[in-house]
């Protein structure tokens, strides 16, 4: 994210754990260099699965470049009490969701970078 939102997320993640709930802020795209979702989730205590989780998805921009976007998540992290956000270093993985958007097991037909790669190191792994 870029701007008051980019910084507001980047000083409240320096700061590490100060206890739950937990944020996580996560972006996805097509390749390394175009987030096109961004997903923020509240874990609310210790072994808690996330919830609420919501999701922005831009088809035209980077959602790490709209202040729009950047605002809504904010409000979100801020209306559900976030002591603690964790925010990924770039992008994570194809936007689209296996066995939703395409089966599971199989590679994102529309997200050719992400097939055999992994997410993280974005090194081939096949």
């Amino acid at each position: 994210m870029k701007g008051r939102s980019a910084l507001w997320l980047r000083n409240k993640a320096k700061r590490g754990f100060r206890g739950y709930p937990i944020a996580t802020v996560a972006f996805y795209g097509p390749n390394t260099d175009l987030a096109t979702k961004v997903v923020a989730s509240i874990v609310p205590g210790e072994n808690c699965d996330p919830d609420p989780l919501e999701r922005w998805v831009s088809q035209n921009t980077d959602v790490r470049t709209d202040s729009k976007i950047g605002e809504q998540v904010i409000s979100f992290l801020r209306a559900n009490g976030a002591r603690s956000i964790v925010v990924t270093d770039g992008i994570i993985g194809c936007p689209h969701e296996e066995g939703i958007d395409y089966p599971d097991g199989a590679s994102c037909p529309k997200c050719p970078y992400w097939a055999g790669r992994d997410r993280f190191t974005h090194e081939r792994i096949h």
